[in-house]
């Protein structure tokens, strides 16, 4: 059973901030984001990540992945393009089911 933001009060033994993007992989001034050193001790950090990933922030990390790419040469404009426009259907279609 997926664990997610929304069902993470229901369920107690998670801590309060599951889930949370921001808390559990927020960015660094260097503009990249890591995982805090809280986050690395506690028993739920896979399960936790991965549920932050699979929602709306998610999406806007890998698009900030695929950007990175571009401008670092590993990928090209097509590459680009395809990449981002594949992440912004998967963003309204995430966003359309929330309503």
């Amino acid at each position: 059973m997926c664990k997610t933001m929304a069902n993470k009060d229901l369920d107690k033994k998670f801590p309060a901030c599951f889930g949370e993007l921001e808390t559990v992989f927020p960015k660094s001034r260097n503009g990249l984001r890591n995982t805090p050193e809280a986050c690395l001790a506690c028993r739920h950090k896979t399960e936790c990540l991965k549920s932050a990933i699979d929602g709306i922030g998610g999406l806007k990390v890998r698009e900030e992945f695929v950007d990175r790419a571009y401008t670092s040469g590993a990928i090209g404009f097509m590459e680009r393009w395809s990449k981002k426009k594949d992440i912004q259907r998967r963003l309204e279609k995430k966003i359309k089911g929330s309503r």
